[in-house]
């Protein structure tokens, strides 16, 4: 077996960023195969791996700034691996303070004779070089650069939430957090995970906001912790927990989950439920449907069933049939740039008005499966109004469904002046979870939809 040794952290991560940032590989996917792969190597290790790739990712836009200034090439114009070698080593360089500025050049040297660009390795070590001594010039002040973020976006918050929100929502991005994950107590009491996560170096931190809620901190490999592999926790941010409460299911309730992968949501559905009812659990591919039934049956939900099923079409013997239907849609995901950082490179301003056109055409389909008195949650992971105020307004205005105030329901640390119209849109940095979305709305009694 290759050992670290001989294989070097900053090889994978090396390999790990080529595939992110040159074959446009998700960094979610290429980071947790590659952590997979080695997850023999120490732990100490394995976060190495992780924090320069997440960090050379999450800075991509300063750290090509700070290069384009010590370089004579510029980054487009250089080789590829040339250019995420010379991108992971500025970052280690500018953002690591523990990893001392002469190892990250030496090492980015050596890599480079080894991947056979030797006739190179002067340049590499002169662009960090000159990197390491000018890096006190790198403290940006242009809050695009500061907080590496596409100029449209941080234009597109500061007009929607208002330059002070936009910079908190911005600065939390790149601050360092743990795994939000939702206690399955139908399955273990929380005295019992926690004592499990603690028996295993897990450190794990209790939600003021909800009872069911941990965030995960200092453990190596999530696969491999007893309370996950006994289905005692399922990873869960605590934003997308609040669609379960404010769903908040009668006994023997039908609910249709109708993109339910991963299934945090219908899991929790299911639980609430405690064992009664039905959860349909729905989405486009048979990939995503085993993703559900995995995690599904590690929980020992045995109340949800899953389906193959386009939300886009509609199933006839689906129609006034669910008491409640969860429409977590497609969305441009900007929310969860914290998580995935690679999402504020690939989003477009076309796109988001595709996915906005896109969740009406779902939410046009969906809204039939609910029975006269019977809710609709519409939600998304992102912050932005067209996808979600207009969206949701929108719905109200097309279909017999009425707003449910729901001020109160997620406790007294969440309060916002949206909450008696139905809505709330969570921001990173104001409230302590990802951007998400969350409108509820209850579909008007038979008399009320002829008389409109």
């Amino acid at each position: 077996m290759t050992t670290i040794k001989e294989t070097g952290g900053r090889e994978i991560a090396l390999d790990v960023l080529t595939e992110v940032l040159e074959n446009g590989a998700f960094i979610h996917v290429a980071l947790s195969r590659a952590l997979f792969k080695y997850q023999y190597l120490e732990k100490q290790e394995r976060a190495f791996i992780t924090r320069v790739v997440d960090g050379t990712v999450e800075r991509l836009l300063s750290i090509d700034e700070a290069i384009n200034t010590c370089s004579r090439v510029r980054t487009e114009k250089m080789k590829p691996l040339i250019r995420t070698l010379l991108r992971m080593s500025a970052y280690q360089i500018l953002y690591m303070d523990r990893v001392p500025d002469s190892a990250a050049c030496n090492e980015a040297v050596k890599l480079a004779v080894k991947r056979h660009f030797s006739g190179l390795k002067g340049f590499v070590n002169g662009v960090l070089r000159s990197l390491s001594r000018r890096k006190a010039e790198f403290d940006f002040e242009e809050i695009s650069l500061k907080y590496s973020m596409p100029r449209w976006l941080v234009e597109l918050w500061e007009r929607e939430q208002g330059k002070e929100t936009a910079e908190k929502m911005l600065k939390a991005f790149l601050e360092e957090r743990g795994t939000a994950v939702r206690c399955n107590c139908s399955q273990a009491s929380r005295e019992e995970i926690l004592k499990s996560l603690e028996s295993q170096g897990a450190e794990a931190e209790k939600s003021p906001y909800g009872d069911d809620i941990l965030i995960l901190k200092d453990y190596d490999y999530l696969e491999g912790l007893e309370a996950f592999q006994k289905g005692w926790i399922q990873v869960q941010d605590l934003s997308s927990s609040f669609v379960g409460r404010l769903a908040d299911p009668a006994p023997g309730s039908h609910i249709i989950d109708v993109c339910s992968a991963p299934g945090g949501k219908s899991l929790h559905l299911a639980e609430l439920l405690k064992g009664t009812g039905l959860v349909e659990a729905r989405d486009l591919t048979w990939q995503k449907v085993s993703l559900i039934e995995e995690n599904a049956e590690r929980a020992g939900c045995h109340n949800v069933q899953t389906e193959v099923w386009d939300a886009l079409e509609l199933k006839e013997e689906s129609v006034e049939q669910a008491d409640v239907v969860i429409a977590d849609l497609p969305c441009s995901g900007l929310g969860i740039i914290g998580k995935k950082p690679d999402i504020k490179y690939r989003i477009t301003e076309k796109d988001l008005k595709e996915l906005a056109a896109l969740q009406r055409e779902i939410l046009s389909v969906v809204w039939r499966y609910v029975k006269p008195g019977g809710k609709l949650i519409y939600s998304t992971c992102t912050v932005n109004a067209m996808e979600n105020q207009e969206n949701a307004a929108w719905f109200a205005g097309q279909f017999p469904f009425e707003p449910v105030d729901i001020r109160g329901k997620l406790g007294p640390g969440i309060q916002e002046e949206s909450m008696k119209d139905g809505w709330i849109q969570l921001l990173p940095g104001i409230h302590p979870c990802d951007g998400f979305f969350i409108s509820v709305f209850s579909r008007k009694a038979s008399g009320e939809e002829k008389s409109l």
